[in-house]
């Protein structure tokens, strides 16, 4: 379920060249909670924010009208997020997208910024890192996450990923990732690693 927020009047100038700059922020993220919670905190910062829960709500978002700014998570129960920046620099584009996601390494990193992103933020950034990476200047490099995962831990969190696509279905899963079923059992059985 999406909204369509508002700024409150006392936020809404908060630029005073806000008459004549776009404000229009579109929020894409699965978790609802955090996208109340990141939508709330942008409208104080003078956006007028709309929110989708899905790939395929905020391509319809997109469709209905491209927003200036677009804050979206990489990866959604329905697809991947850079779907939307995608479609948002392809109907507007001069558009400024920011993809957030908890699955940070380079390899993402580096696609996202050639899909057009301008920055790349890891989980959970709070909405002062969001609004200074959408206000960041053109000539701005996003830096690669601080922190990425090593690559055990990307390999478990795509197994973990692709266990949950196939409902928990163990022989499914290990289909999919073709890998013994008993390999992907021994796995499921470990903890995360670091």
């Amino acid at each position: 379920m999406a909204a369509v927020r508002e700024p409150s009047p006392e936020n809404a100038m908060l630029d005073t060249t806000a008459d004549t700059i776009d404000r229009s922020l579109l929020i894409v993220d699965d978790d609802r909670p955090f996208l109340q919670r990141l939508a709330r905190a942008m409208e104080t910062r003078g956006f007028a924010v709309t929110t989708a829960e899905s790939v395929a709500d905020g391509l319809a978002r997109v469709e209905g009208g491209a927003p200036a700014y677009a804050v979206v998570d990489m990866r959604l129960g329905d697809g991947n997020g850079l779907d939307v920046i995608s479609a948002l620099k392809r109907r507007r584009p001069e558009a400024r997208g920011v993809i957030l996601t908890g699955y940070g390494n380079i390899a993402t990193a580096v696609n996202a910024v050639k899909m057009g992103a301008v920055d790349y933020l890891a989980k959970p950034a709070d909405a002062d890192d969001i609004c200074a990476a959408l206000n960041a200047q053109a000539d701005y490099k996003p830096q690669l996450p601080e922190n990425p995962m090593s690559a055990d831990r990307v390999r478990w969190e795509h197994i973990q990923r692709v266990y949950e696509l196939c409902g928990r279905n163990v022989s499914e899963t290990a289909r999919r990732l073709s890998m013994h079923r008993r390999t992907l059992q021994r796995i499921l059985a470990k903890r995360a690693p670091r």
